[in-house]
């Protein structure tokens, strides 16, 4: 199937979309370049009331897009809703921040003045995932638009409407036009648009194999981009900590969004002292879930996006299971459903030899270990090539203290679920990317950090 709204919980066909063809690309990169031109000396406070413009589309028909997210790529609707806000969050927060992050930064130098100034580049090209089709947009749009940059889209496949509803927001928000545009292209044609002279970067959210390729074909050209590419987050919780509330909220981020998240909790490494109770209350509540119509608000777990993604799923899960794992439940796919529904699974005694440790397991499955101490909880999670977020719960300082500055990771949560936050970089090291998002230092990221210096 190529561009097309293909309903993961039936397998009904919605509607199909013809890809642009290479003179349609040309003409929206002629818009957008001709667009940047004029955009670029916009105020940041215009740009700013078009973001909360924006903000209020967002919120004010969040029903709406929940089920255009749900409908393309099957999370429950309540969450489809919460990610609507989310949006609206951060198209808000650059809004009110994001000309404080870019004002001029006095230095004292050698000179009688001389400062930083921080200036567009032009077109970014923006390469999209389908598992939050608006969230993962906004989060690059609302910077990239408040810096003066303009965007260029190229969504995930099966999530065009979404795509196209994104531009539609952006345009009745007081954007220009050409200021955002969804391309409907096929993952072919990215190259080809990242080596045009007046595209200057590009930031991609995806698979480790999409983010080598276009790395690659930026590389070429010397243009720069961002990655968040995936993630084996590591979950681990010592004898010390909290035990109810980190399986409550193991459960949460291992199941959030399908399971299909790069920053879910995947790899559960429990202390040996309490590894039993964690086990046996997880196995519990991950049998209570409900799994089904991700359309009926008390849905928990949804389909899987795609068909593909479910046979892949479950072909790791068998493939873990033949190398000497241990099956605690689920571990197949859902009979007599026409959807691409997997259920809640865990998978336990996996051999260190086992290929599947350095995988990343895209649904609801979680790994769990047992390990003895916290030498051995940090070797195991660092013992994978991902290094994206990281969850890990003590009461104890001292670990506390060995845990933030031992895992290798963008990020580290201590006694709480690994989200992004508008206020905090986002990222990763090793092979889950380079760059940052959100926050000062993602504003930053796509544009010209001029030095300024007066004799």
């Amino acid at each position: 199937m190529g561009i097309a709204t293909l309903n993961p919980a039936t397998g009904e066909l919605i509607q199909a979309f013809e890809p642009l063809t290479d003179e349609a690309i040309a003409q929206k990169i002629d818009l957008a370049q001709h667009t940047f031109e004029q955009y670029r000396h916009t105020h940041f406070a215009q740009r700013a009331e078009w973001l909360r413009a924006a903000a209020h589309i967002l919120e004010e028909e969040k029903e709406t897009f929940g089920q255009m997210m749900t409908l393309e790529m099957g999370k429950p609707i309540k969450a489809g809703i919460s990610e609507a806000e989310k949006c609206a969050a951060v198209c808000r927060f650059y809004a009110d921040q994001g000309a404080a992050f870019l004002k001029d930064i006095e230095v004292a130098s050698d000179a009688s003045h001389s400062f930083i100034r921080y200036q567009p580049l032009g077109i970014i090209l923006a390469v999209m995932p389908w598992n939050f089709p608006f969230w993962q947009v906004f989060r690059f749009a609302a910077p990239a638009l408040m810096a003066g940059n303009v965007g260029l889209l190229k969504h995930a496949s099966n999530v065009p409407q979404c795509a196209l509803a994104i531009e539609s927001i952006l345009r009745r928000a007081g954007f220009p036009e050409g200021a955002f545009q969804s391309l409907l292209v096929g993952s072919d044609k990215v190259a080809q648009i990242i080596a045009d002279d007046r595209v200057k970067a590009a930031t991609l959210t995806g698979s480790e194999g999409a983010g080598a390729s276009l790395a690659s074909a930026a590389g070429k050209h010397l243009k720069k981009v961002v990655l968040e590419l995936g993630g084996s987050d590591p979950f681990i919780v010592m004898e010390s900590a909290d035990l109810d509330t980190a399986i409550a909220t193991a459960v949460t981020a291992r199941m959030l969004n399908n399971g299909q998240t790069c920053i879910a909790a995947k790899r559960f490494i429990v202390q040996e002292s309490i590894a039993d109770t964690f086990t046996e209350q997880l196995v519990a509540k991950f049998a209570a879930l409900k799994v089904g119509d991700p359309m009926n608000p008390d849905t928990q777990i949804g389909p899987l996006a795609t068909a593909t993604i479910l046979k892949e799923l479950d072909a790791q899960v068998q493939s873990c299971l033949q190398q000497g794992g241990k099956l605690l439940i689920g571990g197949a796919p859902l009979p007599d459903t026409q959807g691409n529904y997997y259920p809640p699974t865990i998978l336990t005694d996996i051999p260190p030899a086992a290929s599947t440790h350095q995988e990343e397991f895209f649904g609801p499955v979680a790994l769990l270990y047992r390990v003895p101490d916290l030498d051995t909880a940090i070797q195991l999670a660092n013992s994978t090539s991902f290094g994206l977020g990281s969850s890990a719960w003590t009461e104890v300082e001292a670990e506390r203290d060995r845990l933030i500055n031992e895992i290798e990771a963008g990020c580290v949560f201590i006694n709480g679920m690994v989200k992004s936050d508008p206020r905090l970089p986002f990222g990763g090291v090793k092979r889950s990317g380079f760059g940052r998002e959100l926050s000062a230092e993602g504003i930053r990221e796509f544009v010209n950090i001029k030095t300024v210096w007066v004799k």
